[in-house]
C-alpha cells in the first residue's frame, strides 16, 4: 500500500479543497503479526477513502505520536503531546496560509489524547477542526461491520491489535499482516491503571483484543461506514465556513 498522497500541486488547484485532511498514526508495537506502523496505515487508509470520496486535500501521514504506553515494547517510539501539539498548530497554520482553514485529523492511535485538546482550542472562534472517527462513528462502523468484539467493555474489549484494526489491514493491506493473529486472542480484564503502569502490566504478548475473529470483510465493511460517518463532519465544516 502507499502511505503518501500523490497529488501534483497542479491537482491541487484545480480541486481548490475547503478542507484538509490529515492522518496521525503512530509507531508502536502490535504484537507479532501487525506491524509497527499499523495505526499510521490504518488512519492512512481511513483518510484516502475520504479523499476518493470527497473534494479534500488529502496531507502526508505524522508518523509518530504518543505511545508513551507501550514504552516497554521494543521498536516502540514517542513524541511528546506538547510536540504533537505543535506540529499539528504548525500544519493548520501553514494551511490557513494557503487558503484552506478547515482541518480534519483523522487519528489511528487511542493513545493520542491530546488531539481532542488541540481540536477543542482550536475551534475558540468558530469550527475550524474536526477529530475523526469519533466513538460514535466506530460503534456505528463495529455494527455495520458485524464485529463481535465490544471497544467499551473492560471484558471482551477489542483494544489493541484486536479484530478491528486486522480487520482493515486485511482488507486494505493484507500483505502487512503476519502469520498468527488467528491464535493471538488476549482478554486481559479490567485496565484501571493502563497509563500508570503501561500495556505491559496487562499483556505479555502486546495484544488486547480477539483478533481471530478478523477477516477482510469486516474490515471492508467498517471502512465503508467510516466513508459514510465523515459526511457529518465534512457537511459541518463547510456549511460553517
Amino acid at each position: 500500500m502507499n502511505l503518501l498522497p500523490t497529488a501534483t500541486s497542479t491537482d491541487v488547484q484545480e480541486l481548490q479543497p475547503r478542507v484538509a485532511v490529515l492522518p496521525v498514526g503512530s509507531f508502536e508495537q502490535h504484537g507479532t503479526y501487525l506491524p509497527l506502523i499499523t495505526d499510521t496505515a490504518i488512519a492512512c487508509v481511513i483518510a484516502q477513502e475520504i479523499a476518493d470520496a470527497y473534494p479534500v486535500h488529502l496531507l502526508p501521514p505524522l508518523t509518530v505520536s504518543c505511545s508513551h504506553e507501550h514504552s516497554a515494547f521494543p521498536g516502540t517510539v514517542s513524541i511528546s503531546a506538547r510536540t504533537l501539539y505543535a506540529v499539528i498548530d504548525d500544519i493548520r497554520a501553514s494551511l490557513a496560509r494557503s487558503g484552506i482553514d478547515k482541518l480534519v485529523i483523522v487519528n489511528g492511535h487511542g493513545g493520542n489524547y491530546v488531539l481532542s485538546n488541540v481540536v477543542q482550542e482550536a475551534n475558540v472562534d468558530g469550527p475550524a477542526v474536526s477529530l475523526f472517527p469519533l466513538g460514535p462513528d466506530w460503534d456505528r462502523a463495529r455494527e455495520y461491520g458485524g464485529l463481535e468484539s465490544d471497544r467499551h467493555a473492560d471484558m471482551h474489549a477489542d483494544m489493541h491489535a484486536g479484530e478491528i484494526e486486522t480487520s482493515i489491514l486485511l482488507h486494505a493491506a493484507p500483505e502487512l499482516v503476519r502469520e498468527g493473529y488467528a491464535d493471538a486472542d488476549h482478554d486481559s480484564g479490567q485496565r484501571p491503571f493502563l497509563l500508570v503502569q503501561g500495556m505491559a502490566e496487562y499483556t505479555q504478548s502486546g495484544v488486547i483484543g480477539f483478533p481471530s475473529l478478523a477477516t477482510a470483510e469486516k474490515g471492508k465493511a467498517v471502512l465503508e461506514s467510516l466513508r459514510s460517518s465523515f459526511s457529518a463532519h465534512f457537511d459541518l465544516l463547510r456549511r460553517l465556513s
